[in-house]
């Protein structure tokens, strides 16, 4: 399939609260450099300023971003901000707060309830914003998110927050924070090459209740942060060269097919990947192929 010429368009619309946004967004994550979560290589400035342009060009309006997203020269909120500021008034960027990482690249203790206010400040400095659109309670192991997701509400209420959603939680967490206030979005780990039968559930759940989910690692699958997976790869070499397709298209096209509600957010630091990422919007997978990556799965 020809990458160049599709834009984001053609994955179709979801919204974030009030916010339309196109299925297919952008993560931030590998903006930085070689490593996403050490300091690695940074990354060359003006081609990661290129890419978060070039994305823009592209109909892409949804930006999945961090303060923790860092090397030792790059931060991803800065590339951020440096290439699209001002921002267009469709551009939807998300943040995360609770984990945290020192000036050296460690990281440090999760924020307790009453950090979360320093965190969101950061945030905003950074992106030299004066609201965030979406902040995501990235839950770190705490059995309970009620106490942080209810800091986060007052800081919404305040109106430093636009709109709230969730990272790395059960299906639990989720009834416990639409307790406290709306949840626009979940942000769990799924893909081909990673299954959670918990998060199959909260996939249903969020379907159900008209919330967003967006898988993170839905190309790399079982390798995380080290970037793409291998696991069924025949499978998806197969499906990829009966569409003319890259594997990592068939990967996100899978994503997007698992209901209108989920979105992709595929990061690259390379305007070709990006390119390839973007058109993978358009390529609508036959019940076949489906069936036939779906086995591969659950096998």
């Amino acid at each position: 399939m020809t990458s160049e010429t599709i834009t984001a368009e053609s994955a179709g619309t979801w919204h974030l609260g009030d916010l339309p946004v196109r299925r297919v967004g952008f993560g931030a994550m590998r903006l930085t450099g070689s490593a996403a979560f050490h300091l690695g290589t940074p990354s060359d400035r003006e081609r990661s300023l290129a890419v978060l342009r070039r994305a823009v060009e592209l109909g892409v309006n949804h930006i999945d971003t961090a303060a923790f997203y860092f090397s030792s020269l790059r931060s991803a909120n800065e590339l951020i901000n440096s290439a699209l500021a001002p921002y267009a008034d469709d551009l939807v960027v998300a943040t995360k707060v609770g984990p945290y990482r020192d000036w050296s690249g460690e990281w440090g203790t999760p924020a307790r309830p009453e950090d979360l206010r320093g965190h969101v400040e950061e945030n905003l400095r950074q992106l030299g914003r004066d609201h965030l659109d979406v902040v995501y309670l990235r839950r770190m192991r705490q059995d309970s998110v009620a106490e942080h997701f209810g800091a986060l509400a007052e800081l919404r209420e305040a109106g430093l927050i636009r709109h709230l959603a969730l990272s790395d939680v059960e299906p639990r967490h989720l009834a416990e924070a639409r307790a406290i206030a709306p949840v626009v979005s979940v942000q769990n780990r799924y893909g081909l090459g990673f299954h959670d039968p918990a998060t199959d559930a909260l996939l249903a759940q969020c379907r159900a209740q008209g919330i967003a989910f967006v898988p993170f690692y839905a190309i790399a699958g079982e390798a995380g942060p080290r970037g793409a997976g291998a696991a069924h790869e025949e499978e998806v070499h197969a499906v990829a060269r009966a569409h003319g397709a890259s594997p990592a298209q068939v990967r996100i096209a899978w994503t997007l097919h698992q209901g209108p509600h989920v979105l992709a957010i595929p990061g690259t630091g390379d305007p070709g990947h990006l390119a390839e990422n973007v058109a993978a919007g358009a390529l609508r997978l036959t019940d076949e192929d489906l069936a036939r990556l779906d086995g591969a799965r659950t096998s």
